[in-house]
């Protein structure tokens, strides 16, 4: 037996969240609809509401209901800092974790070009701008330790460099309190290759 039209419109729909498949598409579908119709409304006005008010800060790139986000608008941040990521989860995870006080800004990705995603999808003539303004003394990369993710920061490095600003990567490695025989070979080379004096 077919599915009516709607059910099917409503869990293909749901498939459009990465990591949702068709079964789980479909368990959203009927437990919204089964069990929690109301929370389905809200969900639907929520959705809707981002969709039509959320845009991307004019400053940072990162998502905000205003035309500068929070953190670009506070006037106590260090604007000679400049911690640059891939997306507006970056920032959260970082503002959370760290006492950093800078600015940040969002590339929205990492450069992939067998994707199509080259300098201009990133933004990056927007942050040479930024840097030409002579305001931003360093910058700190925190793409992610992918091939694409060092690729991006060594890019954005030499851009950096070209024009004085000094250049910082984030670490990566070995994480805090975990011991080297279960840590996987190709975290424990970049550490070791990525070692420091103490």
């Amino acid at each position: 037996m077919a599915q009516p039209l709607l059910i099917a419109r409503l869990i293909e729909t749901l498939r459009c969240l990465p990591g949702v498949g068709p079964k789980s598409a479909q368990r959203m579908a009927y437990h919204l609809l089964e069990r929690n119709r109301e929370g389905g409304r809200r969900l639907a006005q929520a959705l809707l509401d981002a969709m039509e008010r959320i845009h991307h800060c004019v400053s940072c790139r990162t998502l905000t209901e205003s035309e500068l986000c929070e953190l670009c608008a506070a006037p106590n941040r260090d604007r000679s800092q400049l911690c640059i990521v891939e997306t507006p989860a970056d920032v959260q995870a970082l503002q959370q974790a760290t006492g950093f006080q800078g600015l940040y800004y969002v590339l929205m990705g990492h450069l992939s070009p067998l994707d199509g995603i080259g300098p201009a999808e990133l933004g990056l003539e927007r942050l040479a701008a930024r840097f030409d303004t002579g305001e931003i003394k360093e910058i700190i990369l925190a793409t992610n330790a992918t091939t694409e993710g060092e690729a991006t920061a060594h890019y954005i490095s030499e851009m950096a460099r070209a024009r004085g600003i000094h250049a910082t990567r984030i670490a990566h490695g070995v994480p805090l309190g975990s011991e080297l025989e279960f840590i996987d070979s190709g975290t424990l080379a970049h550490a070791f290759a990525g070692r420091r004096e103490i």
